[in-house]
């Protein structure tokens, strides 16, 4: 019998072979643990992490500890922001999105828009 994490990876997997980021458009990859969500944007060509943000970074949990009841949906959309901005400082505009074995849904999905909305282009 299969736990959920080994079918989470299994599909993952799948979609890591049809996903890959290059020099012109990178990987926007997610990462969500129970507690926190974390986002990179990766180079694939040259095996390099060009951006990361995470829900436990200064600047996100400032943000958070301002915010009287900030649910996790909220936090992982202040990562969004915080991913967008900086891949526009270092001049990324384009990127693919990698889910990573995760449903488009709840946390993921808001991280997603609110990159959207900042002005990555998926």
């Amino acid at each position: 019998m299969n736990s959920k994490n080994t079918v989470r990876m299994k599909r993952a997997f799948r979609i890591r072979k049809k996903v890959s980021g290059t020099e012109q458009r990178p990987r926007l990859c997610v990462r969500r643990s129970l507690n926190h969500i974390y986002a990179q944007i990766i180079d694939d060509t040259k095996g390099l992490s060009l951006v990361q943000v995470g829900s436990n970074s200064k600047d996100i949990a400032q943000k958070v500890a301002q915010a009287e009841k900030a649910s996790k949906t909220d936090v992982s959309i202040l990562v969004g922001q915080a991913i967008a901005e900086k891949a526009k400082e270092k001049g990324i505009e384009k990127v693919v999105f990698d889910r990573k074995g995760y449903a488009y849904h709840g946390r993921v999905k808001a991280l997603a828009e609110a990159a959207r909305k900042s002005g990555l282009q998926f």
